[in-house]
């Protein structure tokens, strides 16, 4: 990959090796460290730091003083808020070394995780899950759920395009600005192709 197939601001540090897709741009202060694998058309904001083999997929955002930590792998298309986090070892302990212990964690197509929420490690993130605003991820997020509160709850459920879904006595539920159906079934949400 090309150097210009990408932008970096000159106040940002980039380390060997990793990979850049292109049409992606890396803002103020922010630091991409070796074997990191970032997609095309992301958008890196300020302060921002992927840590060693931290894989984002394509059209990622990530906002202002967010760290993904190794062990974090967001697919295409996730939000990640301002100042957001997320964590890697379940006991840290200064004085004692666990990088053999991180953990993963999993941030699924299409999911936004709300400004200053924190991610507990271990708990993935559904495709299209919906994380709010300063909610605390403890366990598992289902496909499309929405999360608010520390520790968070499943209050809901979200359309792909941001949407609160609303089921019906039959569980369906349509996207009020696109129309597109979805099914709720045994507490899982599938999008209905037609």
């Amino acid at each position: 990959m090309k150097k210009n197939d990408y932008f970096v601001h000159e106040s940002s540090f980039v380390d060997e090796p990793c990979e850049i897709g292109r049409g992606t741009k890396i803002w103020h202060f922010s630091h991409i460290m070796k074997n990191s694998i970032i997609g095309e058309n992301c958008n890196i904001g300020q302060n921002v730091v992927v840590s060693p083999g931290v894989h984002l997929g394509n059209n990622v955002k990530i906002q202002n003083n967010v760290s993904v930590y190794t062990g974090v792998v967001c697919e295409d298309d996730v939000f990640l808020g301002p100042s957001m986090v997320f964590t890697n070892v379940i006991n840290p302990r200064s004085g004692v070394i666990r990088k053999e212990q991180y953990m993963k964690t999993v941030v699924k197509k299409g999911a936004s995780i709300g400004a200053n929420a924190t991610i507990v490690c271990g708990n993935n993130i559904g495709k299209y899950a919906f994380i709010g605003a300063g909610a605390v991820v403890t366990k598992e997020v289902p496909n499309y759920g929405l999360m608010v509160g520390n520790p968070s709850k499943h209050i809901g459920w979200m359309s792909e395009f941001g949407e609160r879904l609303r089921f019906d006595q039959t569980g369906v539920a349509v996207c009020n600005k696109t129309g597109t159906k979805y099914k709720l079934k045994n507490n899982l949400v599938n999008k209905i192709d037609e």
